[in-house]
């Protein structure tokens, strides 16, 4: 009999972290849908408030500033107090926000705006699923996990279609009761579920341990794996960002083909991070992202023409797409290889503030430039140099730091 419930408790710890995994990517998916509630709506908002274009632009703008600047200050939580607590905390943070705008928030710019402050919150939960994750899986299965938990990322999907379909049906206020209500019942299942991963050392009260979470920012702010993942991000995620006002405009197409072209694209490039980082595992983050931005700097070339979506525009399109996400899902296996075990949290804030930030360029520089030369040429003649600039580093910077930290010495250290 004891060894049966020997053998059923060693095969509970052999599924636990796929589990772990489920959950994780579960609230990932959940809390970035609410995070890109605003953004489908921003058209009826410009309509129904009399807003003007920049001010629909600063309202969708905001959740996504505070969601990547966030991401900071709740990676190093997440270093402190564990996944355990933190899905949870600011899956229920983001419930409030999500009602008020719902029920109480539509009424003006102002309300809108301070709604969406606070509803930025529930961007930073990538900064929670990362550490999480890559705590749970040895170091050669830590690539591909991390890069299922990117899957996540597809909830911004799921908010386009179905907010604009539920506030049709229901009222203004449905698809925000519908997300605070799918919130609040993953905070209670995340509590219930989650778990420490094994080995996790346990923090003393802070009043009794002289590390915090600034002096752990602090330390991740001087490895040079922080500054240099950061650029990587910043280019693949930037690049997939500024795609998504790219197409519609360069070929003019109806907003039924264009949003049905989009959707493969997004699906490309969500599908391809975990692909990213089962690569990394295998054959190691350097040669994956040094083929990424290849690649990437020879369809920006081909785009940059604008050449037909007969053929050559698609495939290059697409194949951008898988591009990008690849290159995600390998920058982040990269930093849970390289990084400190209990500073991933601040370095995946910090990187994923990067990204979320760099996002907001590239779209400001093509707006510009279709505005002037009427197309996006130049824009794409950038990305492709910017992507071979970070190829420069990766097979430089980046490749050094990889092999310091393969080093004898190096893992001594560690």
């Amino acid at each position: 009999m004891k060894s049966n419930d020997v053998r059923t408790d060693a095969s509970g710890r052999a599924r636990r972290p796929a589990l772990m995994l489920a959950v994780a990517t579960t609230g990932f998916t959940v809390n970035f849908w609410a995070w890109a509630l605003l953004s489908p709506l921003g058209p009826q908002f410009k309509r129904t408030l009399s807003l003007s274009a920049s001010q629909q632009a600063l309202l969708v703008a905001v959740p996504v500033v505070i969601g990547s600047l966030g991401r900071i200050p709740v990676g190093a939580l997440t270093d402190r107090l564990g996944g355990r607590v933190t899905f949870p905390l600011v899956s229920a943070a983001a419930v409030p926000p999500v009602l008020f705008v719902g029920l109480a928030g539509q009424r003006s710019l102002a309300a809108l705006l301070a709604g969406g402050l606070c509803l930025g919150v529930a961007g930073t939960i990538f900064a929670v699923g990362v550490p999480f994750v890559a705590s749970w899986f040895p170091p050669e299965r830590r690539g591909l996990a991390v890069g299922v938990f990117g899957i996540g990322m597809g909830g911004t999907a799921i908010s386009a279609p179905t907010t604009v379909g539920l506030t049709q049906a229901g009222g203004p206020a449905a698809p925000f009761l519908l997300t605070a209500g799918v919130l609040a019942c993953y905070a209670v299942v995340a509590c219930l579920v989650l778990r420490h991963p094994p080995g996790r050392t346990a923090r003393t009260p802070m009043r009794a341990r002289p590390s915090s979470a600034p002096s752990g920012m602090a330390a991740a702010l001087r490895l040079p794996i922080t500054w240099q993942a950061s650029v990587l991000y910043a280019v693949a995620f930037g690049g997939y960002v500024a795609f998504s006002v790219y197409l519609q405009t360069a070929y003019g197409l109806e907003q039924a083909d264009a949003a049905r072209r989009m959707a493969g694209f997004v699906l490309v490039a969500v599908l391809a991070r975990p692909l990213g980082g089962w690569l990394s595992d295998r054959s190691g983050p350097l040669p994956v992202l040094v083929t990424v931005f290849a690649v990437l700097a020879v369809c920006a070339t081909a785009q940059a023409f604008t050449p037909s979506l007969a053929l050559t525009g698609t495939v290059a399109f697409l194949t951008m797409a898988a591009a990008f996400g690849t290159g995600s899902g390998a920058t982040f296996a990269l930093v849970t290889l390289v990084a400190p075990a209990d500073l991933v949290g601040s370095i995946t804030g910090l990187v994923g503030a990067a990204g979320g930030l760099g996002g907001f360029v590239p779209p400001l520089v093509m707006g510009l430039d279709y505005g002037r030369l009427g197309s996006y040429g130049l824009s794409l003649a950038l990305l492709a140099v910017a992507s071979l600039v970070t190829l420069l580093l990766t097979v430089t910077t980046v490749r050094s730091t990889v092999r310091r930290h393969s080093s004898p010495a190096g893992c001594q250290a560690r």
